[in-house]
């Protein structure tokens, strides 16, 4: 079976984001549409400020204030029963009772998500009490060993503080600690930004054993492109709070239909294959509160047109029944491949 006949199990439709309350309010998520496959890894890429930490955190409505959800849903099926719900509509006691069981989320930076003074051990052991308050502190600790030797780390860990701890091991414990209740999808912001190559690589290898043992679904939100090839079945590509590229991980790589993807694959050395002349992307990404008439990404595109400045492009597929879209004019009516494009410019 293909990744687009598999059920979708998170689905989210026309979700809005603005930072503020008043009329100076910031638009900083806009229409994203986004869906997650059963068994899927989806990855989603983009530099610092696109908005896709915040999309991590109103699909699953942990965004902090000033961030305020104004409009869209996050639409959850279940895989295991007939339950299907929007988590947007949920009451804060169901919502409580879905987190963990249904999605989990690996925060950003596994120091400050662990608390520094609780031994490892009982982090883990009161996450899976607050949920399983029927089953014995015996069964409770057994599973939080189970946990740890799951990702790698040694039961004797369960004494340690998290400073006792390298920075590869506590971001272990916090995806041990995701995967507690055994959800259908987690959630993953950043989850190796701090870590160096080597442990990078680790922990990659170990999240692909983890989800095809256990099954789960992964939203695995990076800014690293290069990274997410080696990882998602498929990438989509965020800039300026929209969605400019959904697409299977090997067109991608191969196949870049957004100018500002192709940026983005040239930033990073490839993993494999020969060394390349690494470029970049000129400029800084456009201020949210005065975003430009046409497309937002114009004024640092090395293939801009005239028509950029007042058309906004939309995501649209090359045809019918296409498992990838782009929001660029080059995309639409032109058969011309991107990188040749560019390569003539």
């Amino acid at each position: 079976m293909n990744d687009t006949a598999k059920a979708p199990v998170l689905q989210i439709k026309g979700l809005n984001v603005h930072y503020g309350y008043d009329d100076r309010a910031v638009h900083v998520l806009r229409d994203v549409d986004l869906t997650l496959r059963a068994g899927e890894v989806l990855g989603i890429a983009g530099e610092s400020g696109c908005g896709k930490s915040t999309l991590a955190y109103a699909s699953t409505r942990l965004l902090p204030p000033p961030g305020l959800i104004t409009g869209g849903e996050v639409i959850f099926t279940s895989q295991r029963d007939d339950r299907r719900f929007d988590l947007l509509e949920l009451s804060d006691e169901e919502l409580r009772r879905s987190r963990w069981d249904d999605t989990a989320i690996v925060f950003q930076g596994a120091m400050n998500a662990l608390n520094p003074v609780y031994r490892i051990g009982r982090q883990l052991i009161d996450a899976i009490a607050a949920h399983r308050p029927g089953q014995r502190a015996k069964e409770h600790r057994a599973r939080a060993a189970e946990l740890l030797d799951m990702v790698g780390i040694s039961a004797d860990r369960m004494s340690s503080y998290p400073h006792q701890l390298s920075g590869g091991m506590r971001q272990r414990v916090m995806i041990a600690m995701a995967l507690a209740l055994e959800p259908q999808v987690v959630i993953m912001d950043e989850p190796t930004t701090a870590l160096d190559v080597v442990m990078q690589r680790q922990i990659v290898e170990q999240l692909t054993r983890l989800r095809t043992e256990l099954g789960f679904s992964v939203i695995f939100i990076t800014h690293d492109v290069s990274l997410l090839i080696e990882l998602a079945d498929r990438i989509a590509i965020m800039y300026a709070g929209v969605i400019i590229e959904d697409a299977p991980a090997r067109d991608v790589r191969h196949r870049p239909r957004h100018p500002y993807t192709h940026g983005l694959l040239h930033s990073f050395p490839p993993l494999h294959g020969p060394r390349r002349e690494l470029g970049g992307i000129p400029g800084s990404p456009p201020d949210l509160a005065a975003l430009p008439r046409g497309c937002a990404f114009a004024a640092r595109c090395p293939v801009v047109l005239d028509e950029c400045a007042d058309t906004p492009p939309t995501l649209l597929r090359p045809d019918e029944g296409s498992p990838r879209q782009a929001a660029c004019l080059h995309h639409a009516g032109r058969s011309t491949p991107l990188p040749d494009i560019i390569g003539a410019r």
